[in-house]
């Protein structure tokens, strides 16, 4: 029999389920290219109407920005307000805060060292105590020898800083395995529970599990933040916990177009954190080992894993499952590499990597057609709608800004181009983007006030140029947003030698 909950594409069905579920993942890209398609041939057919469509929406995305800005200042806010506060104080209030243990997962491919030994040393300073911090650091057997050799010394190296360290090696080659992060978490995750949590007494309801990217450095507190948090909110084991990416470990190095990326990233998740509805697991983040262990750990077969794993305990718990924000930062890598132009190529990949989030959609749909009974039917329509206008909106808003909002004065012939409304169009256009300009100043703003402690080599010149860098975000957010975003729906859509592997970023500091 098969189970739904642990399917990763069509091919792993059969018959009418099969039918369906390539049907859905056909469905985004259908959609994305259906809109920007129909838009284009209207403005040859019906320019009018596209003229006034182009207004409206222009309107529409004046609002959107303005609300947007909204929830960025209120997360910053929050953020800012949090790290104020006395979070270990705040955690020992709660009598049951030390039944509260801490599970690390830290998957690695070829990492270095230091990239590696700066996240370890990151949680053995973050001030929670030792002896309730267990951490499992998993290497792919495919990196090599050498890696695996220094992975290994790492672990002896730390091995006494906390309860426990255990370190493995994912094997190659397991037969239905994609080669990626989520089976060499699980890998990880199933030796931890075999060879010591089984047996250590502790219980797993009080074990909160975090994933983190190797290049994940917490802050100071965090765990104690995230405790308090599990402590205090309803049904802490029916959630996961989501904290902040700040792209701050080698911010200072990265060429502007991928700290622009990175930054909008950042703004991105903590305006979703404002919005809890639609929130969804991302990158480094935590939840119950309870819950990990009632859905049998990360699917194995998928690109997706840190986003799929909230979508299965949705599903598996037919609704009754969310996400926490901690409205705290975790430190992570901005993409980068030893030349700007590999690192342009390297973030056009990551990006798509990212896009490639859009298969939870299919599986989403799927999974809430075959729980249907089971399911809260206005919240489950609600995740879809939200999952599906996020990603056509990734795929389409800025081209339809930049490039379709120009096409009835080109493809609308000498009709339209002698009407009021075709003069009016351009400066109509500008008018209204001007004005959602202040969203981008506020992003200047915001990420200027996010920035770190500068280091001495780099002169107050760099400081003020970071702001000032901003004005490029319209060509970055096209090429680096829209443009891999619909090329990952579309190779959903094609399905076979398309669909998209695993790609892990190279981690570059200097």
């Amino acid at each position: 029999m098969v189970n739904y909950l642990k399917v990763a594409s069509a091919n792993d069905l059969e018959g009418r389920d099969r039918f369906l579920y390539r049907a859905l993942e056909i469905a985004p890209a259908f959609l994305a290219w259906g809109t920007l398609f129909i838009l284009t041939l209207f403005s040859w057919l019906q320019p009018v109407w596209v003229a006034y469509f182009i207004i409206a929406f222009d309107v529409y995305w004046l609002l959107l920005v303005l609300f947007l800005s909204l929830h960025l200042v209120a997360a910053y806010r929050k953020m800012k307000q949090n790290l104020k506060i006395n979070e270990e104080a705040e955690c020992k209030k709660l009598k049951n805060w030390g039944n509260i243990f801490h599970l690390i997962i830290l998957p690695v491919y070829k990492e270095g060292r230091e990239i590696i030994e700066a996240s370890l040393r990151a949680i053995v300073n973050s001030g929670y105590p030792a002896e309730k911090i267990i951490v499992a650091l998993t290497v792919e057997e495919r990196a090599g020898s050498e890696q695996i050799e220094m992975c290994r010394r790492i672990k002896e190296e730390y091995a006494g800083k906390f309860r426990h360290f255990l370190f493995t090696a994912h094997p190659d080659g397991i037969k239905g395995e994609l080669k990626g992060k989520g089976a060499n978490q699980t890998w990880a995750a199933r030796a931890v529970k075999r060879e010591y949590l089984d047996n250590s007494g502790l219980d797993e309801n009080n074990i909160i599990a975090s994933v983190f990217d190797i290049d994940t450095v917490v802050f100071k507190n965090y765990f104690y933040r995230l405790t308090h948090v599990f402590l205090t909110v309803e049904n802490p084991r029916l959630a996961s916990y989501q904290p902040i990416p700040v792209y701050h470990n080698n911010l200072w190095e990265a060429p502007f177009f991928s700290r622009i990326s990175a930054t909008s990233n950042t703004f991105w998740q903590m305006m979703q954190q404002i919005r809890q509805e639609k929130l969804a697991t991302y990158s480094s983040h935590s939840m119950s080992w309870k819950a990990l262990v009632d859905i049998d750990f990360w699917s194995t077969n998928m690109v997706s894993e840190d986003s799929r794993i909230f979508w299965h305990c949705y599903c598996h718990y037919s609704g009754n499952y969310r996400v926490e924000p901690l409205y705290y930062p975790v430190s992570m890598d901005i993409c980068m590499d030893k030349t700007n132009w590999q690192t342009m190529k390297n973030l056009y990949k990551q990006q798509k990597r990212w896009g490639w989030g859009v298969e939870n959609i299919p599986y989403l749909i799927f999974n809430i057609i075959k729980s249907w009974k089971r399911m809260p039917k206005r919240k489950a329509f609600g995740r879809v709608f939200i999952q599906l206008y996020g990603f056509h909106s990734w795929a389409t808003n800025a081209l339809i800004i930049a490039v379709v909002g120009w096409l009835p004065l080109i493809l609308g012939g000498s009709d339209f181009s002698g009407t009021v409304l075709s003069g009016n169009l351009p400066f109509i256009t500008r008018a209204l983007m001007t004005i959602a300009m202040a969203g981008l100043i506020l992003s200047a703003v915001i990420s200027t006030l996010l920035l770190p402690k500068q280091p001495p080599k780099y002169s107050m010149l760099k400081i003020i140029s970071m702001p000032v860098q901003w004005i490029f975000l319209p060509i970055i957010i096209i090429i680096f947003g829209s443009i891999p975003a619909l090329e990952a729906q579309t190779r959903l859509a094609l399905g076979g030698k398309w669909r998209l592997g695993f790609w892990v970023t190279p981690k570059q500091r200097w």
